[in-house]
């Protein structure tokens, strides 16, 4: 997955809120805009509209998900977090992954989470894939002192792991997510939810009907996801799929940022590649 793009309501409290609490740079700031990352990476994109809402009980974003290299990274996170009074709605084991949840200053969900090494969980995410507990006690253990462990923001190598949407009916999801754009269903938890991933990961694109069942996209104005990014290995394989979706009737529409369709719930996704 790549950049993510959220509508905001005051871009400058939006800005300084992910610098200061989430730890991201500000790569380019542009009119009513901004791009945020680690190094040269963007990974989220803010667009202002002043006074929009919270796009609550709509589809569209759960939450997107930043991937920290090690684990390491993920207990100093922590560490700021608890120092800085960092508000967290969240602490989750997955047995794949450790995930730490929160929300910005519009409502959009945040994880930042580290993963468990690729032979702990791989070939078993269907049947172990779980919400525990996080201990963390333990994953302070990874530092020598919380308490002066310094901070100076996300480090480089931090990526887009996955991004998860609130969907109207998750079969429907299914469908699209995998027989259309061709990622693997890893898991399901009956009608409510499902994750899928290319390349064997545990998941890249998560879907649940916990806070959207029945419900429409957010109306214009909303303090809502514009578009997620899947990003393909080269711009063949973008090429490819892009005339796989016209052949079956779902050619994408032209969009600054590339080739731009709709899942079954109205979720934005532009399709880019390395």
């Amino acid at each position: 997955m790549g950049a993510v793009h959220l509508t905001v309501s005051d871009l400058e409290r939006s800005l300084a809120y992910y610098r200061s609490a989430i730890g991201l740079e500000v790569l380019e700031q542009p009119a009513r805009r901004a791009s945020l990352g680690t190094g040269a990476t963007e990974l989220l994109v803010l667009v202002e509209e002043p006074g929009a809402r919270p796009a609550l009980g709509h589809t569209g974003l759960y939450h997107f998900a930043l991937l920290l290299p090690a684990r390491r990274d993920l207990a100093r996170w922590l560490a700021h977090a608890a120092r800085d009074q960092v508000r967290l709605v969240g602490l989750s084991d997955h047995y794949a992954s450790e995930a730490i949840y929160l929300g910005d200053p519009d409502g959009h969900g945040i994880e930042i989470y580290a993963d468990r090494p690729r032979d702990v969980w791989e070939g078993q995410v269907w049947s172990r894939m779980t919400t525990q507990p996080l201990d963390v006690d333990d994953l302070l253990g990874e530092l020598d002192d919380p308490a002066s462990e310094p901070f100076d923001g996300l480090p480089e190598g931090t990526v887009m792991g996955h991004v998860h949407f609130k969907v109207a009916h998750v079969p429907e999801t299914i469908e699209f997510y995998r027989d259309v754009l061709g990622f693997d269903l890893m898991a399901a938890l009956g009608p409510q939810a499902a994750f899928l991933g290319a390349g064997g990961y545990h998941h890249h694109v998560g879907a649940n009907t916990w806070e959207s069942a029945g419900a429409e996209p957010p109306p214009p104005g909303s303090a809502a996801l514009r578009h997620a990014t899947i990003v393909l290995p080269s711009a063949e394989d973008r090429d490819a799929l892009v005339q796989r979706l016209a052949a079956v009737g779902k050619e994408p529409a032209d969009a600054p940022e590339g080739p731009l369709i709709r899942d079954p719930s109205g979720n934005a996704l532009v399709l880019g590649h390395r």
